[in-house]
């Protein structure tokens, strides 16, 4: 009994319980900080360890003039004070989402995704490698390489909770990516999004199950979710899928949190049962 309560205090252990969070981000930078502090809050009172906060949760741009307004240096700025505050005070992970962090060009950011440990100390930084372009039809076009640097880099880290790889919403799109992760060890993967509805109703749980399925690893899912005051509106439905594609907790729509116990050795169980994952040959 001593031993299970020292395993939840440190977070050690097999199994912990994760967390997907769902907001609908404004052009307000404070507001949206707070509604996704209070949500961590949530989350930890619901017994999360680790919390996954969606793309643009500090921000969904009006203009590029925003996003550069607001943009924060790597390393420092109210928004990342913000979350590392939270972690301390909750003793909990959080990966957190995108903000806007200054690139190279100075007319760009990049989408950084910044992951905090429980002692609210900067552990990784990713930066969406692929960005999102296309023309869906009438107010449907997106062109975020006219507004960010691309990354270039994947991300994987180790937690107390095991292996963690980081993706972001278009990522989901690039299966040699999660290649990447998994090769180098991951057993779950972070990705925030902001999905739009067309595409999100098309193919967002496809495409999270199965990404799941073919790395036989966890994906926690978060998403934006509503209509957005600069008129853009995203899919919702994030999502926990466990390494044998199962949804494990799923928030259809509006502000939420979702949580589901990962369980480290099933992933193992799973890669062992049906080793796909060792079988590539390319």
């Amino acid at each position: 009994m001593e031993q299970a309560k020292r395993t939840e205090e440190t977070g050690q252990g097999l199994s912990a319980v994760f967390a997907a969070v769902q907001v609908c981000s404004g052009g307000d930078v404070a507001a949206n900080v707070a509604v996704a502090c209070a949500a961590l809050q949530e989350a930890r009172a619901r017994g999360a360890r680790l919390a996954v906060l969606p793309e643009n949760f500090a921000l969904m741009a009006d203009s590029q003039e925003q996003r550069l307004r607001h943009a924060e240096a790597d390393g420092g700025g109210p928004i990342q004070e913000a979350i590392a505050r939270s972690c301390r005070e909750l003793s909990m992970w959080v990966v957190a989402g995108t903000i806007p962090v200054r690139g190279r060009d100075p007319a760009k950011v990049r989408s950084a995704c910044l992951v905090f440990n429980d002692q609210g100390e900067r552990v990784a930084r990713y930066d969406k490698i692929h960005l999102f372009d296309v023309d869906l039809g009438p107010g449907e076009r997106y062109a975020e390489s006219e507004a960010f640097e691309a990354g270039e880099v994947p991300v994987v880290l180790d937690t107390p909770f095991g292996r963690l790889g980081l993706a972001i919403c278009y990522d989901l799109r690039f299966p040699e990516l999660f290649r990447a992760l998994l090769t180098a060890g991951a057993e779950v993967v972070a990705l925030p999004a902001a999905f739009t509805v067309p595409t999100g109703e098309a193919h967002w749980q496809i495409l999270v199950r199965a990404r799941a399925i073919e790395n036989s690893c966890y994906v926690v899912a978060a998403a934006q979710g509503g209509r957005h005051d600069n008129g853009r509106t995203t899919y919702g439905h994030s999502m926990i899928v466990d390494a044998w594609g199962r949804v494990l907790a799923l928030q259809a729509s509006g502000r939420g949190v979702v949580t589901a116990q990962f369980d480290r050795e099933s992933v193992a169980d799973v890669r062992r049962r049906l080793p796909s994952v060792m079988h590539r040959r390319l």
